[in-house]
């Protein structure tokens, strides 16, 4: 549940938005390195066989030393405008915002960085503005910790990386807790502050549990965010409790992570497919009911319509869930 706000100065961002765009950012970041990579072993093979500098060039070459006038190797990984289509799509998910940047610097070496260390040029920033200890027990996989205290610093309460993010063009700031109480103050507190670029994420790890519990985040999410056991007549099983694991220090996503993200994305798609087939027939049966008849029976039919795509839903989690 929301508690969305009429006069809330900060934009909203929905959790699958958010998985949206790291999706499209791990692998526009995968892309880049194994391009890279090819390139540079084409180049290093180059290096061996090219010929001397005053050798004259073969026929057919230009200046460049590359046939009909293609540009070689070092040109195409040093050409900005090589990744400036990948940059554009990232921007498709989040209205508003712009493309990014191109990079100033075209003779910047290639930046083949592990991968434990944040994107490079990532377009968001992750921000936990819960207490450390919250952080260390669960956060969103390349968030940083950012408790809402540091707000009230009198002297330097913005972190370089903010400081860069902010109202960057084509570069958004993310600010998320458990349930919107505190990131709705960090949030407020910052777009009066001068942030033009702030999200909040709508929900928080409550709703990323609902929607997105596995990929997005490392660590035990919280048991106050998690979704409740409705009780029944029948007796509960106990099942024995089990330490909370410790979140990772964790800042890219494995192709595990990302085939999770992709799979819930896919079932929610689902879900909201089958809610507006449901709300359709629901709209569509009450138009052609004669008005002296009485819809006592319309929640029955409806609700069985419901149970049906309810089934058909967790029948599909439990069969095509890949990493069961």
């Amino acid at each position: 549940d929301y508690r969305y706000k009429k006069d809330e100065l900060f934009k909203r961002l929905k959790v699958t938005t958010l998985a949206q765009l790291v999706i499209q950012v791990a692998s526009l970041s995968d892309e880049t390195l194994e391009v890279t990579n090819e390139e540079i072993h084409k180049l290093e093979d180059g290096d061996s066989a090219a010929p001397d500098a005053d050798a004259e060039l073969p026929a057919g070459t230009n200046e460049k030393g590359s046939p009909d006038g293609t540009p070689s190797p070092v040109l195409f990984i040093n050409d900005t405008g090589a990744g400036e289509s990948y940059r554009s799509t990232l921007q498709s998910v989040i209205s508003g915002i712009g493309e990014m940047d191109i990079e100033k610097d075209t003779s910047k070496k290639v930046d083949t960085q592990p991968k434990d260390t944040p994107y490079p040029d990532c377009p968001f920033l992750l921000l936990d503005v819960r207490d450390r200890e919250a952080y260390d027990q669960c956060h969103i996989v390349g968030a940083y910790s950012y408790p809402i205290t540091t707000l009230s610093r009198a002297m330097n309460p913005y972190t370089n990386d903010i400081l860069e993010y902010k109202n960057a063009h084509g570069k958004i700031i993310i600010v998320y807790d458990n349930d919107e109480r505190l990131a709705s103050q960090a949030a407020t507190t910052m777009c009066e502050r001068g942030f033009e670029n702030l999200f909040m994420l709508s929900g928080g790890l409550k709703v990323l549990a609902q929607k997105i519990p596995e990929g997005l985040v490392t660590g035990s999410i919280p048991a106050s965010c998690q979704v409740d056991i409705p009780t029944g007549s029948a007796r509960r099983r106990t099942s024995p409790k089990v330490p909370p694991a410790c979140a990772e220090n964790k800042w890219r996503y494995s192709a595990d992570d990302l085939q999770k993200i992709k799979y819930y994305l896919e079932e929610e798609q689902f879900r909201s497919v089958a809610a507006g087939c449901l709300s359709r027939r629901s709209s569509a049966r009450d138009s052609k009911l004669p008005a002296v008849r009485s819809s006592s029976s319309l929640p029955n039919v409806a609700g069985s319509v419901g149970s049906l795509c309810t089934r058909s839903v967790s029948r599909s989690s439990l069969q095509n869930r890949p990493w069961k």
